[in-house]
């Protein structure tokens, strides 16, 4: 496999980080996971490393040095991460179960599988555009999807940070089908906690990814979102990869049980199909250029230069 990758995670204007974040692979396989522990609940922290130890450590045991079924991987893996939670909870009497929302994303044969729990994002980004992003289980969703408020409006909606869905509930989690992606060359897989998607605009996001490379558009991406966020940050978190191999010819590698690219389930997003501003094939010139004046005049307030 050709990639490069980028994982970074930053603490904002918070008293300490409860996301947690990673990537393992092998020759043939790729596992990158962000997990946002909800600091509403006792020891958000702790979940989201339950989340990250056990999903690693089942990559580690079964990518050997390929998944058999990275959909079935995905599936029980979440299932596992509800298990081992409760499971803390219970051997150490505590009072409420920690918690967290989680993204995970398998790469292998060419194709992407992911799924998530919560509001932690995948993006998928390919030539300047969003082709595929995870869709929020926030009650900001579903006012989305019912056409109450437009998706512009969800970061600062008053009920943004209600989730119906999270990793540690009593209640176990409704696991959608895992959705999947044949990957072409420069293809761009961006997993985050909403601390960095939701400061950003979309053309911020594209505009950085547009006229950067990877290693550096990230960061800078970022340090705008702490900016833009101010002393209501939240803890910032990122793991995005660059894939660099040719599309694969043929779909034979998919597992049955996989969700083909031209039909999604629920839980992805084509923003072509409802924003214009996604329906081009680029951004402008234009357009790009505002966008890096406008992380450019962020970065030189956050670091201002030296005298």
């Amino acid at each position: 496999m050709k990639f490069s990758i980028f994982q970074d995670s930053r603490v904002g204007a918070r008293p300490y980080n409860q996301d947690r974040i990673g990537y393992w692979y092998t020759r043939d396989a790729l596992l990158m996971l962000v997990a946002d522990g909800m600091g509403g609940h006792l020891l958000g922290e702790v979940a989201a490393q339950i989340a990250l130890d056990q999903l690693a450590g089942d990559f580690q045991r079964e990518a050997r040095p390929r998944l058999a079924d990275p959909d079935g991987f995905l599936f029980n893996g979440v299932s596992r991460v509800q298990n081992a939670i409760l499971r803390y909870a219970r051997d150490n009497n505590l009072p409420d179960t920690p918690r967290t929302t989680l993204v995970v994303c398998v790469v292998q044969d060419g194709h992407a599988w992911w799924t998530h729990i919560g509001d932690s994002r995948l993006y998928l980004v390919r030539r300047g555009r969003i082709v595929a992003r995870t869709k929020d289980h926030t009650r900001v969703q579903q006012l989305v999807d019912q056409g109450r408020i437009r998706e512009e409006a969800v970061s600062s909606h008053p009920e943004r940070n209600r989730l119906l869905q999270a990793l540690g509930g009593v209640q176990a989690p409704s696991i959608e089908p895992t959705a999947s992606a044949r990957l072409a060359r420069d293809d761009i897989l961006l997993l985050c906690s909403d601390g960095f998607w939701g400061p950003l605009t979309q053309r911020q996001f594209l505009g950085s990814l547009l006229s950067r490379d990877l290693m550096q558009a990230v960061p800078e991406l970022m340090t705008l979102a702490e900016s833009r966020a101010g002393p209501e940050c939240d803890n910032v978190s990122v793991v995005a990869m660059n894939w660099g191999e040719d599309e694969v010819s043929s779909p034979d590698t998919l597992s049955p049980a996989t969700v083909p690219f031209h039909d999604m389930p629920t839980d992805v997003q084509d923003f072509t199909a409802t924003d214009p501003e996604f329906g081009r094939q680029h951004m402008s010139d234009e357009d790009i250029e505002r966008a890096i004046a406008e992380i450019r005049d962020a970065l030189k307030k956050h670091h201002p230069p030296r005298t």
